[in-house]
């Protein structure tokens, strides 16, 4: 295992009745002054609004709302909140949604500091900030597990890039399985599907000696492959939404990062089509990881078939690259068995997508087990829109 130094500052109130219990009470550590941030007001109609306005009211705190964060959400809508945040002279900012409004936060918390515009300062300076607006999170959709870290992905729109920003660290997470109860079933799949993404790119990625982060990777995928599969056929059932709430804040507090470096090359992928598209971000990731999966295995052909017997319970073929392939064929059986997309028509991206462009501006990670060109990427694009490839030069 390679060295690492370990630290997560979020403290997590995990379980029914957390907000009610608890949130009062954390609420003295800061200021006056609270911003409610959340999206498009669907807290609304579940009473999750009404429940935190009323303890933000009981201690007396002056709330200033921020809403209408967007799946996606944009770097003019991070710039807004951290205007609106500076002028109020917010004292901690309350994030209420799933990893859009998270994300979106983490940047406002930072920005709202700055002098600077922070895209510059940590894409351009290579610097990062150190001051942050105090956050705090109340997670209603799960998936993305944006409330364990400091990472945030954000699309600037007029630079046609969705990319990771740095910003603040949420000091606490509330994270209450039953306030999903009312995400569509549909969001839920696809968030469940974005923390089974999360722990693959991790798994993949390098070394890929056996060590004990991936024996942990394993055991999450199959504890989130398992409780999807409880969810399609109980939709209310509480112990597979809480085992996947968990499942996904584990996949992203850095425990199965520990001595790794991760691959998160269909993440890559995937953020350029967001940026040109606006796609479904989980719905876009079981579309592109069993084809990129099948253009890289032999690269990595015994940690792929690890991947088959281990996670899928595939019994050993004639060699690991036909086990690996196995493995691939498995997740490409369960993404369609769970009604995710397989397809760019199914997932509604145009034909007509500027796929080269796509292909050119996505980043390339340093943990994935082949090194792929832009040509590569443009194929697998053009693959999956079943188009004709035509390659640089």
């Amino acid at each position: 295992m390679n060295n690492f130094i370990f630290e997560n500052k979020t403290k997590v109130y995990f379980g029914k009745g957390g907000v009610k219990e608890y949130l009062g009470s954390l609420l003295k550590n800061y200021g006056d002054t609270v911003m409610l941030a959340y999206g498009g007001g669907s807290i609304k109609r579940n009473g999750v609004y009404d429940e935190i306005m009323g303890i933000l009211n009981a201690a007396g705190k002056r709330v200033v709302e921020f809403d209408r964060i967007m799946s996606n959400p944009t770097y003019a809508k991070a710039q807004e909140g951290a205007k609106l945040a500076r002028e109020n002279h917010v004292d901690l900012i309350l994030a209420v949604g799933g990893g859009s409004v998270s994300d979106c936060c983490k940047v406002i918390s930072a920005q709202a500091k700055l002098d600077e515009d922070i895209w510059e300062l940590e894409n351009t300076k290579h610097t990062f900030p150190t001051e942050f607006i105090p956050l705090g999170t109340i997670v209603t959709v799960f998936g993305t597990g944006s409330e364990m870290n400091n990472g945030a992905v954000i699309t600037h729109e007029e630079k046609k890039i969705k990319g990771a920003l740095w910003g603040a660290q949420a000091d606490f997470a509330f994270l209450d399985p039953s306030y999903t109860l009312s995400v569509p079933m549909k969001q839920v799949i696809s968030g469940a599907f974005d923390t089974l993404s999360h722990a693959m790119e991790t798994y993949f990625g390098k070394p890929d000696e056996n060590n004990l982060s991936d024996d942990i990777s394993e055991a999450v995928m199959r504890s989130v492959i398992r409780n999807i599969r409880v969810l399609l056929t109980d939709h209310d059932n509480y112990d597979a939404r809480s085992e996947l709430a968990w499942a996904s804040a584990m996949a992203e507090n850095g425990i199965l990062k520990i001595g790794k470096v991760t691959d998160f090359q269909c993440h890559m992928i995937e953020h350029q089509l967001g940026a040109y598209t606006n796609c479904n971000h989980g719905a876009g990731l079981a579309v592109i990881h069993p084809i990129l999966y099948r253009h890289i295995y032999k690269s990595g052909a015994a940690r792929f078939a690890r991947f088959a017997q281990n996670v899928w319970g595939i019994a050993p073929k004639s060699s690991d690259e036909e086990t690996a392939l196995a493995g691939i064929d498995a997740l490409a059986a369960f993404i369609k068995e769970i009604g995710l997309p397989t397809t760019f028509a199914e997932l509604g991206i145009p034909v007509d997508t500027n796929f080269r462009a796509i292909a050119d501006s996505t980043v390339f990670t340093e943990g994935c087990c082949k090194k792929l060109t832009h040509d590569e990427i443009y194929g697998i694009l053009c693959e999956l829109n079943k188009t004709k490839i035509e390659l640089k030069g």
